[in-house]
């Protein structure tokens, strides 16, 4: 299993600890998306960051679009079957999906040449509110297989 993180707050003074967390996630600026692996590591992360991202349980089918659509290479390449051929590990979007989802692959520019951020544009529709939490009508916060909604809104 593993969970999208987007960034849906960009605010210039935001505390040292949970600026120094986004970085560390790769959730630099706004509409970013980073998709990590759920352990307690980076569940204690989307935790301390909770004010200014939100973040599920990502599907199959939505990765795998999200790969094509806004994944990107070094050098701001497209992501397709084409340009995966030169890669070791995957060949596909399909199995780079399914190898994100397991686990067993970590986007890298250094090690093979994939930005580990998908830049997404703003959603139809606007956020819900960049205020108020998941739960209370917001857009901040935990949202489950409802990422999945927000997502296919951004692509």
């Amino acid at each position: 299993m593993a969970y999208a993180v987007i960034r849906v707050r960009g605010q210039p003074d935001v505390n040292y600890d949970i600026e120094h967390t986004m970085e560390l996630l790769g959730l630099t600026r706004v509409n970013h998306c980073v998709v990590i692996p759920e352990n307690d590591a980076m569940k204690g992360m989307l935790q301390k960051a909770k004010d200014y991202i939100t973040w599920g349980e990502i599907n199959e089918e939505t990765l795998v679009d999200m790969i094509k659509v806004r994944g990107r290479l070094e050098g701001d390449e497209p992501i397709n079957a084409e340009t995966l051929g030169d890669n070791d590990f995957v060949k596909t979007p399909e199995e780079m999906a399914k190898a994100i989802l397991a686990d067993e692959f970590k986007a890298n520019v250094k090690n093979n040449g994939i930005k580990p951020v998908f830049r997404l544009h703003p959603p139809i529709k606007g956020y819900e509110g960049n205020k108020r939490s998941w739960k209370n009508g917001g857009a901040l916060g935990y949202r489950g297989d409802a990422i999945n909604d927000l997502i296919a809104r951004m692509l």
